[in-house]
């Protein structure tokens, strides 16, 4: 009975540690800062970007974040929200070596960081920052905003790899907003439903966040079940075990 009891519970730390590694994958892969849509027509006009910052700590808050905005390929026309939930927003504009033509004129300076503080995220929480801008570059495949998220234990995690093509996701990937090509006959203009972007634009930024959400979700099922199939291996393997010794005193 002894030797029952210790393969028994043998397997049990077994299948709890095991269950346990794939809480704490399934949690990992959607602790990172995202933006959202998370793809736009190239040029496209007069839209929002939010960007979604959950808090992964167990015991500290997110006071402070800063997102830095491309200047090689500059966004332009960014507005921020008004302060809310303690949040406020301070914009930095930085000179372009490239100025960029417009048909309003010559754009020679763009944001280049939002940094919010004043509020906080608490553990298990998460908060949208929203932010407006008048037209997205027309060239490129993406745009990348490098994020810093501060705790008010002085922690602060980088969110700044960049996603390499065919490899697998970075440890802490930096937001990307893929840019795509132009509908025909799209010129990149406000929708007629008034949402701020042109419809292609929207139609397919909704279809890319569904599909990023569903592609999660699948994750998430997967190591799930991966973790109860663990689970009852581990429980087979201890009945064997008992079997096997209950065989061996017969003989």
């Amino acid at each position: 009975m002894s030797h029952t009891r210790t393969t028994l519970r043998r397997a049990g730390a077994v299948t709890a540690l095991a269950a346990a590694g794939v809480l704490a994958a399934a949690g990992a892969a959607s602790a990172h800062v995202t933006v959202h849509p998370d793809s736009y027509a190239k040029g496209a006009t007069d839209g929002v970007l939010t960007f979604r910052v959950p808090n992964e700590e167990d015991t500290a808050s997110t006071t402070k974040v800063q997102v830095f905005l491309p200047t090689d390929h500059p966004v332009l026309g960014v507005l921020v929200s008004p302060p809310r939930d303690g949040w406020t927003a301070k914009v930095t504009n930085t000179k372009l070596k490239t100025p960029v033509k417009t048909d309003d004129g010559t754009i020679t300076d763009a944001v280049s960081e939002i940094t919010w503080t004043g509020g906080e995220i608490g553990p298990g929480q998460y908060e949208d920052f929203n932010v407006a801008f008048g037209q997205l570059p027309g060239s490129g495949d993406q745009l990348v905003f490098k994020t810093l998220q501060t705790y008010s234990d002085g922690k602060t995690v980088r969110w700044i790899e960049e996603p390499q093509s065919g490899g697998d996701e970075p440890e802490n990937p930096a937001p990307v907003l893929k840019l795509t090509a132009k509908a025909a006959g799209d010129d990149g203009g406000t929708g007629g439903d008034g949402s701020g972007a042109s419809a292609p634009a929207s139609k397919a930024a909704g279809s890319s966040a569904s599909a990023s959400s569903d592609s999660s979700d699948s994750t998430a099922r997967g190591l799930a079940i991966a973790g109860l199939v663990v689970g009852v291996l581990g429980l087979a393997a201890a009945a064997f075990a008992l079997l096997r010794g209950r065989s061996g005193k017969a003989s």
